[in-house]
């Protein structure tokens, strides 16, 4: 399928889900969630989340951060700034529609980005790793959550089985732990400081400050 379709697919599905998304959702992901952001939120006060969706996540950053949120799915932004407004939301300093894989901000300008429940749906997610790479600061980390196989794993033949029907209805089943892990190690510039357990996973690269000489 080429990219623009999928992407057309993507936004098609979640202008349905961005009506009910949160009803499902907010206790389902609640761990997973605070975790990663109190981990970007230890780095720095300057935090981009990609795929904030319905902003589940933004009452859980500190007072004290600067968040900016991006999402492919204006629906979805437009629930999130509704919880922005009437939760009185001052650390988001920021919502806007956004590629992944095309992120438009400058270099190195945030101390963590984080990326909730999307990885595993961006077409090409190496594209997006390296455009968070980009704008992470070094010593900064990205910080994923989202539901990962164990690679070897006793039901990773399951979670390939139903990944088309997954994907069907705006999720992933089989997306490996070492698709992040690998390509953290190619880039020379990374280290994998903390992989979670469990059906929902939190993964943390953190930037390393300086290569060696």
């Amino acid at each position: 399928m080429p990219v623009t379709d999928h992407l057309e697919t993507q936004k098609r599905a979640y202008a349905t889900w961005a009506k009910f998304y949160d009803k499902i959702y907010q206790r389902m992901l609640s761990r997973p969630q605070r975790e990663a952001v109190a981990a970007a939120c230890a780095c720095g006060p300057e935090i981009l989340e990609i795929g904030v969706g319905t902003g589940l996540t933004l009452p859980y950053f500190t007072p004290e951060s600067r968040v900016v949120g991006a999402d492919l799915s204006l629906d979805m932004l437009k629930v999130a700034n509704r919880k922005v407004a009437s939760g009185g939301l001052g650390h988001v300093r920021g919502l806007t529609v956004m590629d992944a894989c095309r992120l438009g901000f400058e270099a190195e300008r945030f101390d963590a980005v984080t990326a909730q429940f999307v990885i595993t749906l961006v077409p090409d997610p190496e594209q997006a790793l390296a455009e968070m790479d980009r704008v992470l600061k070094p010593g900064g980390e990205i910080v994923i959550s989202s539901r990962l196989v164990d690679d070897g794993g006793a039901l990773a033949p399951f979670w390939a089985a139903v990944a088309p029907l997954a994907r069907a209805i705006g999720w992933s089943s089989d997306f490996k732990v070492s698709r992040l892990t690998d390509w953290a190690a190619r880039t020379g510039r990374y280290d994998t400081v903390h992989i979670g357990r469990g059906y929902f996973k939190v993964v943390r690269l953190r930037k390393r400050a300086s290569l060696p000489a």
